[in-house]
């Protein structure tokens, strides 16, 4: 796979893509948006098929909020510490609306993706709507944020 793939539809994506973009959107169903409106799901799937998904968590206090993937990555790294992450989808709608709208993940998100590639060496996949009608497939997070901060800073 290339680094960064786009589709101009969900049809066009692979089965597993579209499995974890429906489970993103149920996703959605548990998100806390009371003050953006702006609900976020995330799935991914384990090397073993185990899928673990996320939804965002808003509070008054806005750092104190959680994205969808952050919430995701860190459910599956306490309920399946030894397990490998294969691919996540990221999905957003506004409140009481169906239709998808595009959402790339927040640059913390981005780190926090990152160092899981890291944790496993290995690389996860993300799809994610990245225009209306494209979607978008990065063979690692590495892609979506080249200049990361590892380990390696500290010496």
């Amino acid at each position: 796979m290339k680094d960064f793939e786009t589709f101009d539809s969900v049809e066009a994506l692979d089965s597993e893509s579209k499995y974890l973009i429906h489970k993103a959107k149920e996703a959605t169903a548990h998100s806390y948006a009371p003050y953006s409106k702006f609900c976020v799901g995330a799935a991914l799937i384990l090397e073993d098929d185990t899928v673990v998904v996320g939804g965002n968590q808003e509070n008054a206090s806005y750092p104190l909020c959680m994205c969808a993937e952050r919430v995701a990555l860190y459910a599956a790294a306490s309920q399946h510490p030894d397990k490998r992450i294969v691919k996540m989808a990221i999905i957003a709608h506004k409140k009481n609306h169906k239709e998808l709208i595009p959402a790339a993940s927040c640059g913390g998100c981005r780190q926090v993706m990152l160092e899981y590639e890291h944790r496993q060496r290995a690389a996860i996949q993300i799809v994610f709507l990245a225009k209306p009608d494209e979607w978008a497939i990065c063979a690692s997070a590495a892609t979506l944020l080249p200049f990361g901060f590892t380990k390696d800073a500290f010496g």
